[in-house]
């Protein structure tokens, strides 16, 4: 978060008719932009008492101002041996694994959610194996005792100085650091893809509140067409929209409909798997639900309304 930001930020509360609303996930960069822009007018105690009373820590904050303007990285609030950005599946596994392989490490985790979401899972959600609510746990209650949570965002990586900076420009110092927070999906990416995600027989399962709907229906298909499409990497698993095919096509082989579905399998790429001793064992399986291969087909449009696809 840069000083001009806070400018900006101080031109709309002069600007605008107040009360003012300042939304983000936490409220920790709202905060941390009402900070920068009041220090020219406010006492730093006064504004960290502020800051403080309505749960946001803003000493970062006042390292930047006495500093001149930039999050001085020299010195931190915290060291610890290895520093974890991302407590996801990645994330929990690399600190646990860390633990029992060097006893006495300190370890930190920095991730701001409250739910911990096992994404693997996901995939069994749609064939109907996990509910989604089992995928779904507090973020606390997964990080290895002893490892500390650090609940905030990374702001900005500072390799030269072994340093991050978090949201509010809190400084964490660190000997080794790992960055696994995850993807972002980019659903924009497919034109037409979030007007109707959720509805019309468009879902996915690389989300929690879709997953549940892709289970509904492969159970309510009975006859007719089901597309399935894997898109260009990087993505977050390249086995999963192969799951997805395999499960529905063994739930509705068991309910005796196969043979009046016609599957197809749009694959971005020409292969059907990166690994290729895996891709003889996916093929029997690409044969038994008598699915139809598209290689190099991407999504790339979709009409949901319409029910058509642009590949």
């Amino acid at each position: 978060m840069q000083d001009e930001d806070a400018a900006k930020f101080g031109e709309a509360l002069s600007s605008l008719p107040g009360p003012v609303l300042a939304y983000c996930r936490t409220g920790t960069r709202s905060a941390t932009l009402w900070s920068l822009h009041s220090a020219a007018t406010m006492s730093m105690e006064d504004i960290l008492a502020a800051t403080s009373a309505a749960g946001h820590d803003m000493t970062g904050i006042a390292r930047r101002v006495a500093s001149g303007g930039s999050t001085p990285t020299e010195t931190g609030g915290a060291r610890f041996d290895v520093v974890i950005v991302g407590g996801g599946a990645s994330g929990v596994s690399v600190a646990a694994s860390l633990q029992t392989r060097e006893y006495g490490l300190s370890i930190a985790i920095i991730d701001p959610a409250d739910t911990h979401y096992y994404q693997p899972g996901w995939t069994m959600v749609v064939g109907g194996v996990f509910n989604a609510e089992s995928t779904a746990n507090p973020m606390g209650a997964l990080i290895p005792g002893g490892v500390t949570w650090i609940k905030s965002a990374v702001a900005s990586f500072e390799p030269e100085k072994d340093a991050v900076v978090l949201d509010g420009c809190r400084v964490v110092k660190y000997d080794r650091l790992v960055v696994c927070p995850g993807l972002k999906l980019d659903w924009d990416g497919v034109e037409g893809l979030t007007d109707t995600l959720g509805r019309n027989g468009v879902t996915s399962n690389y989300r929690y509140d879709l997953a549940p709907y892709t289970w509904e229906l492969v159970q309510s298909l009975n006859k007719g067409r089901a597309l399935f499409t894997q898109p260009p990497m990087p993505i977050k698993c390249a086995g999963a929209p192969q799951k997805a095919l395999y499960l529905s096509g063994d739930a509705w082989t068991r309910r005796g409909v196969i043979d009046d579905i016609e599957i197809e399998f749009c694959n971005a790429v020409g292969v059907l798997f990166g690994v290729k001793d895996y891709v003889p064992a996916l093929e029997r399986y690409i044969d038994k639900y008598g699915a139809q291969l598209n290689f190099f087909h991407n999504l790339v449009a979709i009409d949901g309304e319409a029910k058509k696809s642009l590949v």
